[in-house]
């Protein structure tokens, strides 16, 4: 017999831990608003040519460590707005 873990354990060995979540969560989402944000708001500020790329790329260095501390620091008050708002299951 080989000594081998199936596929599928070795994926769940390779996740982050359930704690790890919320952290997760802030950094995805961050990286994402952050990105589409860029894309916008320097398209509109000074249009789309040949070095708007370089310009998104250039402003998301800044924008995205940002977005994450505000995403981690504001998680908190966000949900009491939700629990303020929605019924919660359970």
């Amino acid at each position: 017999m080989e000594d081998t873990i199936p596929p599928l354990r070795v994926a769940r060995s390779r996740k982050l831990p359930p704690r790890a979540v919320p952290i997760a969560f802030a950094f995805f989402m961050s990286a994402i608003m952050a990105f589409l944000m860029c894309c916008v708001i320097v398209g509109v500020n000074t249009g789309i040519d040949a070095g708007y790329p370089a310009r998104v790329l250039s402003t998301y260095v800044l924008a995205m460590p940002v977005a994450f501390l505000c995403v981690l620091t504001v998680r908190p008050f966000v949900l009491k707005l939700v629990g303020a708002v929605c019924r919660m299951p359970g």
